[in-house]
């Protein structure tokens, strides 16, 4: 007896289990988004074309053809070899589902982007891949897999994520061997390369060619592409795709694109940056093939999702590639386009893979203060009257600006409605901690694990806390002689300034490092002075509720304990 269907809508077979297209990422904010291999910001001048300003544009249903008719003009082609489509994406399913089906193959040298071998699939065709890991486009091997049944070869160049190209020869055998199939020339990036193949792929009979105006133009938000060949192929992909796929603003804005002048000094900007970001790459120990000729650079070296976190810690997103055969060990750096942004990159990369130096902060990090400065809090505001606890300092310490437990005692009395002045509410604070709560403190590592750590490079301390204080805790564990600097209240602005930590790596003489904090403070001093910030959850915090606060802060990882900063350790 067949077992029961499963109750509600079912899928086709294509779809199955399959999961949306998505990117893994960290879990800290970006400012500086390198990740997805975006262009040039565009030209304020872009906004302010005339043509946006008609009700029209808004109202009625776009037509591509006069975008169409310029494209066709500047390839010398008649428009009907030109359709404009939603992103390049659009026009390379549009040309999957016109070529393929159940029972015909898809060739696809690999890695390479992504979204061909999904939508070869969605169409219902056998995605047959052929390793291309970088150095020459892999024609023997695709000329080997050909056959009757072969409706598609991509030629992806140049390749995304590898940066790897494939040449004038390679393209006019392919399309002599395939005369039953087409040839997808997916040419996203080839403004930041050497040799543009699209003249050539003009002159063969099945080659269609993919274009965009997300890279080079940096208008990736309008979802605008086009595929240029010959017209019959052409007329296939305006059968298999909505007649209305981009709207009327985005055309237009394109149309304006093109009335200003062409993004030369940025694509040569781009050019030089990744040569810059190859020989840096380079000198920390990265893999880094020769050819790369898009507007990104792709390395293969030890911990790549750790440098993608790391460098998210410091407000920068890269791309790696957890579980994805051929790209475990690979990261993939855009390049930024500017000066000063290829600058803060280039010093997030040399803090996560050669950091001179660790720099901890001291309450929660390497101090148990549950039962010293946490009671101390409690004691200041029973002097006031008012009972709090531990989960009350807790997410009172995870809103920021909490760094010094006089002012974190004086707001929780605020709060519970008592005005009180912080002379009197330190007065109470350290008569409770100095009075004896200080003998309660233990060391959160052993000791022989911080002496190892500062046999591997220099280590400092940057504290709320007052000098004497510090340096009792340090002396009580004979841990002095383990850290070349202790930088405590007395010495900056109290953390989130990044002054301290600043003070910290200019004591030390170094300018790459890892910071360990247990509070949004801490990392976003280490952030705000380009020092690589680490969270961790102090003794009797809640991780549910701390590590979100410290990712929201900056934080690169959150650990458990701290003795799992040695995995990350190069």
């Amino acid at each position: 007896m067949n077992a029961p269907a499963a109750a509600g809508p079912r899928p086709a077979d294509r779809v199955g289990d399959a999961r949306p297209y998505a990117v893994p990422r960290a879990g800290a904010p970006i400012d500086l988004h390198l990740d997805g291999n975006e262009g040039a910001r565009p030209p304020p001048a872009l906004l302010d074309a005339p043509a946006l300003r008609f009700p029209d544009a808004l109202r009625r249903y776009p037509s591509p053809g006069r975008l169409e008719a310029r494209l066709a003009a500047q390839h010398g082609l008649d428009p009907a070899q030109v359709i404009v489509t939603a992103g390049g994406d659009d026009a390379i399913d549009r040309l999957c589902k016109a070529c393929l089906q159940p029972g015909r193959r898809a060739i696809l040298p690999v890695p390479s982007f992504e979204m061909i071998a999904r939508y070869a699939e969605l169409a219902g065709a056998t995605v047959d891949r052929v390793a291309w890991p970088e150095g020459p486009w892999p024609l023997a091997a695709v000329l080997d897999r050909l056959g009757d049944d072969v409706g598609l070869v991509a030629v992806v160049t140049p390749n995304n994520p590898t940066g790897q190209t494939a040449t004038a020869e390679d393209l006019r055998a392919l399309s002599a061997a395939l005369p039953h199939g087409v040839v997808l020339l997916d040419h996203a990036y080839v403004e930041f390369a050497d040799d543009d193949l699209t003249a050539l792929a003009l002159t063969l009979p099945n080659v269609v060619t993919v274009r965009n105006f997300s890279k080079a133009w940096g208008l990736a938000g309008l979802r605008v592409g086009y595929a240029v060949g010959p017209a019959r192929l052409i007329d296939w992909l305006r059968v298999c795709g909505a007649p209305y796929a981009v709207s009327h603003p985005s055309l237009l804005m394109v149309e304006s694109q093109l009335d200003l002048p062409a993004p030369t000094a940025f694509i040569a900007g781009v050019r030089a940056e990744r040569e810059a970001l190859t020989a840096h790459l380079r000198g920390l120990g990265a893999a880094v093939a020769e050819g790369q000729a898009a507007n990104f650079v792709f390395a293969r070296l030890p911990a790549p999702v750790w440098v993608r976190d790391a460098l998210a810690g410091l407000g920068i997103g890269v791309r790696a590639f957890p579980g994805k055969p051929g790209l475990t060990d690979a990261v993939r750096v855009t390049c930024p386009g500017r000066p000063q942004d290829l600058d803060r990159v280039t010093h997030a990369l040399t803090a996560a893979l050669a950091p001179q130096a660790l720099l901890f902060d001291m309450d929660g990090v390497l101090a148990d203060v549950t039962d010293s400065y946490r009671r101390a809090i409690i004691a200041a505001c029973a002097h006031f009257g008012i009972t709090v606890d531990h989960a009350q300092i807790a997410a009172i310490k995870a809103e920021g600006d909490a760094n010094n437990d006089w002012i974190v005692s004086q707001r929780l009395l605020a709060r519970a409605g008592v005005e009180a002045p912080l002379d009197a509410v330190t007065d109470a604070f350290e008569a409770a901690y100095q009075g004896g709560l200080w003998r309660n403190e233990t060391l959160l590592v052993a000791r022989g694990w911080l002496a190892a750590r500062a046999a591997e490079r220099p280590l400092a301390i940057v504290t709320g806390r007052p000098r004497g204080d510090a340096e009792r805790f340090l002396a009580q564990h004979d841990l002095t002689a383990l850290f070349s600097a202790v930088i405590c209240m007395e010495d900056a602005p109290r953390k989130p300034d990044p002054a301290p930590v600043r003070l910290a790596l200019q004591a030390l003489g170094v300018q790459a490092a890892w910071l360990v904090g247990d509070t949004p403070d801490d990392l976003q001093a280490a952030k705000a002075a380009g020092v690589v910030p680490l969270g961790i959850v102090a003794p009797g915090e809640d991780p549910a509720t701390t590590a979100p606060a410290l990712f929201a802060a900056g934080a690169a990882r959150v650990l458990d304990a701290l003795t799992d900063l040695e995995a990350l350790l190069p």
